[in-house]
């Protein structure tokens, strides 16, 4: 009996040594376990991550590289561009970076970009702008009149199905493709009886992401012009982001930019209530792919390389890096917002942080809550802060106004308020040195009217 005994415990010893061996084998492999693994799901040619709270935080670890401070940004139309504006005004306010302004909300849109439609710009002189990022139409010969060589250029797209439709909720009374159609289906039904191309405006009726990169728009698809277009903006764009997975772009943009979490965190900005969407037939999809051929095929291509970036940077990181990225704007949600809740615009009683209305879509927005200290208020405005007002807290700190244009002008008493809490760039001049710089910081009310068209 005894040595039988001896017999199965040495059996039992063997086989934990030889689970342990392949289980280290399995580590070393590189072979995940079942409970670890995290793969996409394929819907229709797109991938869909299904991440999962992580139960511990990630490590901190030391950054090696230098964050970056010369940003191009192409805005495009409709793709919450807006609320990586607001990370963009965050970062270069806080740093005290120079913004490459327009003299109105945009560059001369919907023309394509030129370096005089900056302000203060001027080619005989030499100047050091950080970041561009409102409106234009991409021109990059004119781009790099302007930034620094070493630039990192990135922008953002949308699926062009939900982007259409939002689209014509926007912008309904602006093109006039849109302007005399009851529904947004009934013009996909036949687009071409409401859409003439020499029409001004109706580039937002007809790939519009197109446009913004500055392509024809009404070019006639074909794959050689469209692949040519695509590696036009590959060889230009470190990065292109996707609205439809908003969080995993914030991580690969923190990445790319050597940037802090706190950087990227933010909160939805110039966003429509969920009332005013409007759900599409299957039929009409078909037919918005065939219309927007040009924006489905630029779109498909960059769906493929955003989630390349996302397995280089690999799929255990980009699910915790998520995660925090969440658990920290549920923070600070807590910590600035009242009701945790958008709101429609006039429910917002401060002008500085109300959201700008335009076109039949109810644009929301945040109210704060009202017993923040001093600096908790100061972190929190910036976050709530539209892009409008924020466009013209930049222009004012780097072209401060005259007493003579505090005198006139829209908007002068909320801007000061807010002005007060931000530092100027040229603090500690005096007020001849300050006045060789400044110019007016309130447009007239023709410029005013032209953010509607963003």
């Amino acid at each position: 009996m005894k040595v039988l005994a001896c017999g199965w415990v040495q059996m039992f010893c063997t086989a934990v040594v030889v689970c342990t061996v392949i289980g280290f084998a399995l580590q070393i492999l590189g072979v995940p376990s079942q409970q670890r693994r995290i793969f996409p799901v394929y819907q229709d040619g797109f991938r869909f991550p299904t991440w999962s709270a992580g139960e511990q935080e990630m490590p901190s670890v030391a950054k090696t590289c230098q964050p970056k401070k010369h940003i191009m940004f192409l805005k495009t139309h409709k793709t919450a561009s807006s609320t990586i504006l607001n990370i963009l005004h965050r970062f270069g306010d806080r740093h005290n970076l120079t913004f490459a302004l327009p003299k109105s909300y945009q560059f001369s849109y919907p023309n394509l970009f030129h370096s005089r439609s900056v302000k203060g710009f001027s080619p005989a002189r030499m100047q050091n702008y950080n970041i561009i990022c409102h409106h234009m139409r991409f021109n990059l010969h004119e781009v790099n009149k302007v930034m620094p060589k070493d630039s990192f250029f990135f922008s953002i797209l949308r699926n062009p199905i939900t982007m259409a439709e939002s689209s014509f909720m926007y912008y309904k009374d602006v093109a006039p493709a849109f302007k005399h159609v009851q529904s947004f289906e009934v013009f996909i039904n036949n687009p071409l009886m409401y859409y003439n191309p020499s029409e001004n405006s109706n580039h937002y009726a007809r790939n519009l992401l197109f446009f913004d990169f500055g392509f024809n728009h009404n070019a006639q698809f074909n794959t050689t012009y469209a692949s040519r277009a695509v590696a036009a903006v590959e060889r230009t764009f470190q990065l292109i982001l996707l609205m439809e997975y908003f969080d995993e772009s914030l991580i690969l943009l923190k990445e790319a930019l050597c940037w802090e979490l706190d950087d990227v965190v933010t909160f939805k900005l110039n966003f429509r209530s969920q009332d005013n969407v409007q759900a599409l037939s299957p039929q009409a999809v078909e037919k918005l792919k065939e219309w927007n051929a040009l924006d489905w095929y630029l779109y498909t291509h960059f769906n493929r390389t955003f989630w390349q970036k996302v397995e280089q940077l690999g799929w255990e990181n980009m699910r915790e890096e998520v995660f925090q990225l969440q658990k920290r704007q549920k923070e600070l949600m807590e910590e600035c917002l009242q009701g945790n809740r958008p709101v429609e615009a006039n429910s917002i009683r401060d002008d500085n942080i109300r959201p700008f209305q335009f076109g039949i879509a109810k644009i929301l927005g945040w109210v704060l809550k009202p017993d923040l200290n001093l600096l908790a208020k100061e972190r929190c405005i910036r976050m709530v802060t539209p892009e409008l007002q924020y466009k013209d807290l930049l222009n004012a700190k780097q072209f401060p106004p005259t007493n003579s244009s505090m005198t006139s002008g829209f908007g002068t008493k909320s801007l000061m308020n807010q002005t007060a809490l931000l530092p100027r760039k040229d603090q500690g001049k005096s007020d001849g040195e300050r006045q060789t710089r400044s110019s007016q910081v309130n447009q007239d009310s023709k410029e005013k009217s032209n953010k509607a068209v963003r």
